[in-house]
């Protein structure tokens, strides 16, 4: 089973090429329904990996799945955790902000 990188449904290896470019035009389609400033960038398809032998890196095509998909998410205006972008709003309409901040700043004091 292969993810789609855009919605993350799996998918066998026959569906998923017929599911893509679906899904892509989809994600157009709501993406210029947002205003100017809300939209994203056209999210990049991962590239399968592969191994020495070539065969395919299964480990490896999850892992370039898994950092598409971390590059999509969108940081609240507040506090600057990272949600998937249909959420962001609903957080930041009840985002105090602060406890965030302070385990950030938290983090940065045991870093050092």
């Amino acid at each position: 089973m292969f993810p789609c990188y855009l919605c993350g449904r799996l998918f066998s290896v026959n569906s998923i090429y017929i599911h893509e470019p679906q899904c892509l035009k989809k994600w157009r389609t709501e993406n210029d329904k947002l205003p100017p400033h809300k939209r994203r960038p056209e999210p990049l398809k991962p590239d399968i990996k592969f191994t020495p032998e070539g065969k395919i890196d299964n480990q490896a095509t999850i892992e370039a799945n898994w950092l598409s998909h971390l590059e999509q998410l969108v940081p609240c205006r507040i506090c600057g955790r990272t949600f998937n972008p249909e959420r962001v709003e609903v957080h930041e309409k009840s985002c105090k902000g602060q406890a965030f901040k302070k385990f950030q700043d938290f983090k940065v004091e045991i870093l050092q």
